[in-house]
């Protein structure tokens, strides 16, 4: 199997291992090569006294996550902008990050948020990112996928043809544990059961989008562009 480079656009570092870190693991597995970055500091919106010091901390622990799922964070794109203001942040600069990220990786596979997610950083994240990978001559990606974010795709007000209905769903048994204590790396972002962002209510949503399909565990996206070349 030819292997593959992969991007994940996300808002905020701990997207990536709520909404895809079994398939970062399978991807890692068949030897492609995964690359990520994220948009905001993810606590600058929070009243925290000591909010350089959390920043520092989940950029740690962004760092122990990728070590332990073994993809890379695109250092120099990500962190730029507030949390929770990216609606304050004019399109053309988020853009013009991502396709810097992508004139270097080439990928021939994105993910990013669901567009229309509750969040208004995961938004305006994957609308940036369809800008910049738009179907143009000379371009070599091959899909575009959104995954669902617990807290934010499940919470939002959906409108009419809107609403996260996935068509791609992604074997992650064997690798279920695994994306578990790749969360823990990020355990401020664990909520309480029954919060749909708990682990238990993680589990419960794998196990749902398993069941589904006749698997165990599953993580569940929506196919949202594919070009094969």
């Amino acid at each position: 199997m030819k292997k593959k480079k992969v991007l994940i656009c996300v808002a905020h570092s701990d997207d990536e291992t709520f909404g895809c870190a079994g398939t970062i693991i399978n991807h890692v597995q068949n030897k492609d090569k995964v690359y990520a970055l994220y948009m905001t500091d993810g606590v600058s919106s929070r009243n925290n006294k000591n909010r350089e010091k959390q920043i520092a901390l989940r950029k740690k622990n962004s760092l122990k996550v990728s070590k332990f799922l073994g993809f890379k964070w695109l250092n120099d794109y990500c962190g730029l902008f507030p949390d929770n203001e990216m609606d304050k942040v004019e399109i053309l600069k988020i853009i013009k990050i991502i396709e810097k990220a992508k004139k270097k990786i080439n990928p021939n596979i994105i993910y990013t948020h669901f567009p229309d997610d509750l969040n208004v950083d995961h938004r305006k994240v994957a609308e940036a990112t369809l800008t910049a990978f738009r179907p143009q001559a000379g371009e070599v990606w091959e899909q575009i996928l959104s995954f669902e974010v617990p807290s934010s795709t499940d919470f939002s007000y959906f409108k009419k043809n809107k609403i996260f209905n996935p068509n791609v769903i992604i074997d992650i048994s064997k690798n279920w544990k695994k994306k578990i204590k790749a969360l823990k790396f990020y355990k401020s972002e664990i909520k309480k059961f029954p919060n749909s962002r708990s682990i238990k209510g993680i589990e419960i949503l794998a196990k749902y989008r398993g069941t589904q399909n006749g698997l165990k565990y599953a993580e569940a996206f929506q196919l949202i562009k594919e070009i094969q070349r």
